[in-house]
């Protein structure tokens, strides 16, 4: 049995992009995060150690994001999986992210990516 531990729309703000404009700002990019895990150890202990701390996952994703300079979203996503999975021993990780505006007429434009096995 898995259970999900899931962030919802961290705003980022990072280089991005293909462009020379791109190259020179910030663009917001927005994550979606589903982790794999078993709750059932830190339910019982009531304790954050039991648990992924999604506050430290969190920071750490940011502080990644933040300083990477990617060109592709694809290669963004691919990354902040790995260091999800392997910082945090998460077997399974879905991310969903998003680049606002990216495109004329469309809200958004972004990857759903899964790595690992639940």
């Amino acid at each position: 049995m898995q259970d999900i531990i899931f962030i919802n729309e961290l705003q980022i703000e990072t280089v991005i992009g293909i462009f020379d404009w791109e190259r020179q700002i910030k663009q917001t990019v927005v994550l979606d995060l589903e982790l794999a895990t078993d709750i059932r150890k830190a339910a019982a202990s009531d304790h954050i150690d039991d648990t992924i701390d999604y506050k430290t996952l969190t920071k750490t994703v940011i502080t990644f994001v933040e300083a990477s300079e990617f060109q592709l979203v694809e290669t963004l996503a691919e990354r902040v999986c790995e260091l999800v999975r392997s910082d945090f021993n998460v077997a399974w990780v879905r991310l969903r992210l998003n680049k606002p505006g990216a495109l004329r007429g469309a809200r958004d434009v972004g990857i759903l990516i899964e790595r690992g096995s639940r």
